[in-house]
Order: C-alpha cells, then structure tokens, then sequence
C-alpha cells in the first residue's frame, strides 16, 4: 500500500485531510506530522524564517526515511519552505493548492484570491502568477485580504461573523471575475452558502486529495 505523509500546522486539519483521503484513496496510508508553532511564527515574521524551512525540511526527510511515497503540504503559508524541502527528497512533495491554482489558470484570466491571513495570501497569489509565467498565460490576480474575518474568528471566536464577511465579500466581487480563489483550505466549509454564486469558487483540500491520488496511482507498484 502507498503511504502518504501530511505536513501540517494546525491540528484542525487532521481530520479534515483524512477523511477526504479515506474518501479519495482508501487504499493509501496517511500518516501525519503537525507543528503547530510553524505559522505563529511565519505570521509574526511576515513570511517563512530559517527556522520554518529547516523544521519543514527535517520533517520531510524523516517522512521520506519512514518510507512516504508523497509529501502532502498543507499549510499554503509554508508553501516556500516546501518548495525548498522538495528538492532535499527523492519522492514527490505535492502543496494542497498547487491542483487548485492550475485549474483556475484553466478557467479564466481575471483571478480573486481571498484569504483572511497575509501569509497565506501572498504565497497563493505568487504561485497563482510563477504558474501563469510557466505556461506563457497572461493573468490579473488581484489580492482580497480580509483581515477582519480573521479577527472575528481566531479573536472573538465568532465562525458565523467570520463567514459572513467571505461570503459578503464572494458576493460582491463574483461579476468582477473568471473565478474565485479561496485561499485557505478551511473555507471550503463556506462553500454549501455559496451555491447560487456562478463564478466558479475553488478549494484546494479536495483537489489537492485528487492530484495526490493520481500521482500515487502513477507510480510502479
């Protein structure tokens, strides 16, 4: 059986990845490292340190040692340490958004890219770009930081004041755009108010699952 090893930074995501993997690719093994200091410390510094890339570095070469088939990244905020760990390995490190950010580039030219954190919103919206370059395709992606939510959620611990202002905001900017990029993959639980807004709206959890298992069911056995 192929074995998967998920990098997180929070343990929200745990359950989330692996119930979309048991869904997805029954057949394959997940294992999962959390480090819940990453993205306080990515955040307090504007951006991935030193010590992030080698934390995400050392734990990508122990996944590979372990015996991982695939490195699952799930923070987009750490995306740029993942880059960097990439290529210390010689099996495939997959980003939870790297899916979603080539079928936006699929569907239309004028791109949104929403995000509640700066952190996350600048790697996505740079990788969103590096990906138009390589394909020779010319893009407007325009940055929605709603700092806001963030205070309503992780502050006052109030979910529906923090999903009122995304979807508040997905509605008034829907006509603007070929599609909508949600940032962070926790959003996605957004997506069951949205259904009346026709702009394509993406996460990256689901399709992220979906590229892993293809690459995985690639491989030799």
């Amino acid at each position: 059986m192929k074995k998967v090893y998920i990098i997180h930074t929070s343990f929200i995501s745990v359950d989330t990845l692996s119930r979309l993997f048991a869904e997805i690719a029954p057949d394959v093994i997940v294992r999962n490292i959390v480090d819940d200091s990453l993205l306080p410390e990515i955040m307090e510094n504007g951006g991935v340190t030193k010590g992030v890339i080698q934390r995400v570095c050392a734990y990508a070469l122990q996944a590979e040692k372990a015996g991982a088939d695939l490195i699952f990244n799930q923070c987009s905020s750490a995306g740029p340490a993942a880059d960097i760990a990439a290529k210390t390995l010689n099996i495939p490190l997959l980003k939870v958004d790297q899916a979603m950010v080539e079928k936006a580039l699929e569907i239309g030219e004028k791109i949104a890219v929403i995000a509640t954190i700066g952190t996350t919103l600048n790697p996505s919206v740079a990788m969103i770009r590096d990906t138009a370059e390589k394909v020779g395709k010319k893009v407007q992606v325009d940055s929605v930081l709603l700092e806001d939510a963030y205070q309503e959620l992780f502050l006052n611990k109030n979910a529906s004041a923090h999903n009122r202002i995304i979807i508040e905001k997905i509605r008034e900017i829907e006509n603007f755009y070929d599609v909508i990029v949600l940032a962070q993959g926790s959003m996605v639980t957004l997506l069951d108010d949205l259904s009346d807004v026709h702009t394509p709206i993406l996460t990256s959890p689901r399709m992220g699952v979906e590229r892993a298992k293809a690459i995985l069911d690639a491989m030799p056995e």
